[in-house]
């Protein structure tokens, strides 16, 4: 099918050869008469056969095709034909879902007719440049750079990258003409009419730019600047268009903030680098990162749709399978929220299975194979993925279909950095390998009271999800995990698990060695960051022994210098320690240190620099979810800056210093799991709870003590911590008139 450049349709005789399908206001589908009927349409559909064949003997007449009218006018404007119903049903749909609804808004017929042909004609322009890259079409390209350059008048060294036909509103009209993506400027050019506008917009002068909808508008791209706001509407690719808007708009804002980092990212550097391809590979390679939270360095390579069997549900999902460097991943897109990591260097082996059905089994070293059908050039991916792993066939007895629970190949390895000589302190000669909770805190197996066999059970739960779906790196994730995270991980696998979810245990597990090393460099080293930790370490924990003795401040000592050698542009920050003294709690210090690069630099990135961006970032985003889900809130605060002084520290800790240690961890696990999401929607859960006390509040202060005394009012009863290592205020204790809150209940309110 395909849009047509408008010519006028006399309807008078025509009427008798089109059968009409769909009508409203101003468009019209027809059938050509004697297509697709029983018996070819009888005699008026053996006249129209022969009157094609006499009128038109070099073309066939299209099948279908859409027409354009006004009300009360004689004339009708062909604008696209099609030889299929699917087809012309497309364009039908096109036209109701972006042109239909805005109509109404023209004053006169004539307007709404030339706006109409406008859009056409500017459609077809779009599909006629095809592809917008200037590989692809070096003609096109270069009349659309002349145009570009001949309107805006910009400095010589602004690049072009695409352009698109769409609709600018003006005031209550659209006007229909062409939007121009640079380097550094947004730009609209429209002459109609005797009409000429022009619109420049720098990309970091945008305050927002979202994709959103309205009466008139099914889908626009809005973007504000300065306060102004402006609205786009009618792409052909909407999702593409913005994708590309935000991609430049970033880059533009991270130019202008992080000047020394990007020296190293030649298409920060040079933004004469930037191509179109280039920035949606960009862009589908972060959103590949940041979902499987894999390391930085990898890129998303290919995409296979295909289907994955789910042993313990008997069942294939449908999914996509999305291959990097050096892993492969899976993310259904049933509903299902089934997903799996597989790092190449688990692999053992990949085959080719059932021909039929197009199955590659990909084996892995802990005995567990996964089975994937319906994948497009199967035979092509099993040969490349041979090569990228050096795996040949594996041998017959290993694949099992089934999930062998906990192996040691797939178990969590021992990274214990054993001892290096460094001279330092006395104290600092090895890298500790336990957690320091397994000191602190040995579980005394022999007396379980409820609480710690609530502990076995909440242990259980996840013995079983191991021996069902795997236990390690290239275990099956689905809502159950969740379910189970927002239970709160047991003690003895939080460790394990946060290392798991952050993607940690695949930055550790590629550099063997690398944090030992970094400590042996590190110690001894004296910078303004080292100065700052040696003053926060001893205020990170204060109340729990691990920091009140040398080896946990050790631990910590180490942890933070060795990453602020690693990444002077953060050094170390305050909230750092806060953060790393709970890691150091549940994971040895080698593992510590890799979940401390994965919170700074994917999970939370920005937020540790000296203008703590990122976070900021975040609380422009709390805000704006206040507004959207708490009215009366907003409402009544007269500054919602209120908000964003309260919760600095709630994203900047993830809530370790507003909540008792018992309840905090809960909290930092969700986080691992489920990101910032986990923080913004907890913090949402918070506000709530508080709603009507906040609401009586008269003055900021006033606020923060509701605040405040409903944080120290949050328990965890089944924490099997210790007493004096609790934060909370004990259940016996009378002063406080605040009920109690138990810290699953919130956490579950805040997902729903």
């Amino acid at each position: 099918a395909m849009w047509l450049k408008p010519e006028e349709v006399l309807l008078k005789n025509a009427l008798k050869l089109w059968v009409q399908e769909r009508s409203n206001q101003y468009f019209v589908l027809q059938r050509r008469r004697g297509y697709g009927e029983e018996g070819g349409g009888g005699l008026a559909g053996l006249l129209v056969g022969t009157l094609d064949a006499v009128l038109d003997s070099t073309s066939k007449v299209a099948p279908f095709r859409i027409l354009h009218q006004t009300p009360d006018s004689q004339v009708y404007w062909s604008i696209a034909c099609g030889s299929s119903r699917e087809e012309i049903t497309e364009h039908w749909e096109w036209l109701e879902h972006n042109v239909m609804k805005t109509l109404s808004v023209f004053d006169s017929n004539e307007d709404i007719t030339s706006f109409v042909q406008g859009k056409i004609r500017g459609l077809i322009a779009e599909e006629g440049k095809d592809s917008f890259v200037k590989e692809d079409d070096p003609e096109k390209f270069r009349e659309g750079l002349m145009k570009f350059e001949k309107c805006f008048g910009l400095p010589e060294q602004e690049k072009l990258i695409t352009y698109y036909s769409c609709s600018y509103w003006k005031g209550r009209v659209p006007c229909q003409g062409w939007l121009y993506l640079s380097t550094n400027f947004l730009s609209f050019y429209s002459f109609l009419l005797g009409a000429e506008i022009k619109l420049i917009i720098s990309w970091d002068e945008i305050s927002k730019l979202e994709k959103t909808s309205n009466v008139i508008l099914t889908e626009s791209i809005h973007v504000c600047s300065h306060g102004e706001d402006h609205y786009f509407s009618m792409f052909l690719h909407i999702s593409e268009t913005f994708l590309l808007m935000e991609q430049l708009a970033n880059y533009a804002v991270r130019r202008l903030f992080d000047k020394e980092t990007f020296e190293n990212d030649p298409v920060l550097h040079d933004p004469l680098q930037i191509t179109k391809r280039g920035l949606e590979n960009h862009a589908h390679s972060e959103q590949f990162s940041a979902f499987f939270r894999l390391p930085k360095e990898e890129s998303l390579k290919e995409v296979h749709e295909c289907f994955l069997w789910v042993p313990f549900s008997h069942y294939n999902t449908h999914g996509k399978m999305c291959i990097s460097e050096n892993y492969i991943c899976f993310a259904s897109q049933d509903g299902s929220l089934c997903s799996v990591i597989i790092p190449l260097r688990e692999v053992t082996g990949v085959d080719k299975t059932d021909p039929a059905n197009r199955g590659v089994s990909i084996s892995t070293k802990g005995k567990t194979a996964f089975r994937f059908t319906e994948v497009r050039d199967f035979e092509l991916l099993v040969a490349k993925l041979r090569m990228k792993c050096n795996a040949t066939a594996s041998p017959q007895h290993i694949i099992s279909t089934e999930v062998a629970a906990g192996s040691a190949a797939d178990s969590p390895k021992d990274f214990g950095a054993g001892q290096s000589k460094m001279g330092q302190r006395d104290n600092s000669k090895t890298v500790s390998t336990e957690a320091l909770m397994t000191v602190y805190h040995p579980q005394d197996a022999e007396n379980l009271d409820s609480k710690m066999l609530k502990e076995k059970m909440k242990e259980q739960s996840w013995n079983i999800l191991f021996a069902e779906r795997g236990h390690g790196v290239s275990m099956f994730r689905t809502k159950k995990t969740r379910d189970l995270v927002v239970r709160g991980i047991p003690e003895a696998l939080r460790g394990e698990l946060w290392l798991l979810f952050s993607g940690a245990v695949n930055d550790m597990a590629s550099n063997p060695g690398y944090y030992a090393e970094l400590v042996e460099k590190s110690l001894g080293t004296c910078t303004l960051a080292t100065d700052e930790i040696e003053r926060d370490l001893r205020r990170s924990l204060p109340e729990h022994p691990a920091f009140q003795s040398d080896t946990g401040i050790s631990a910590l000592r180490r942890v933070l210098t060795a990453y602020a050698f690693r990444n002077p542009q953060i050094g170390y920050c305050q909230a750092m320690n806060i953060l790393t003294s709970v890691l150091l709690l549940y994971a040895k210090e080698e593992e510590a240190f890799w979940l401390l690069v994965a919170v700074c630099e994917r999970m939370l990135p920005d937020y540790f620099n000296r203008r703590i961006i990122g976070a900021l970032v975040d609380q422009a985003v709390f805000e704006e979810l206040i507004r959207v889900h708490l009215p009366q809130l907003t409402d009544h605060m007269t500054d919602m800056t209120f908000f964003s002084s309260v919760s600095l520290s709630w994203f900047l800790t993830l809530f370790i210093s507003v909540l008792p240690i018992e309840s905090a961890v809960n909290v930092v696990d969700c986080f691992f799991y489920d990101g910032i999401k986990a923080i913004l929607q907890l913090g949402l859960a918070v506000l709530e709870y508080n709603m009507e006390k906040l609401l009586t509040c008269k003055d900021d202060a006033e606020a923060v003590t509701v605040l405040n005394r409903f944080f120290d009012s949050v328990t965890n009863k089944d924490s099997p911590l210790p007493p004096a290592v609790q934060q909370g205020s004990s259940l016996s204790d009378t002063k406080s008139d605040h009920p109690k809150v138990d810290i699953t209940d919130l956490i579950r309110e805040s997902n729903e």
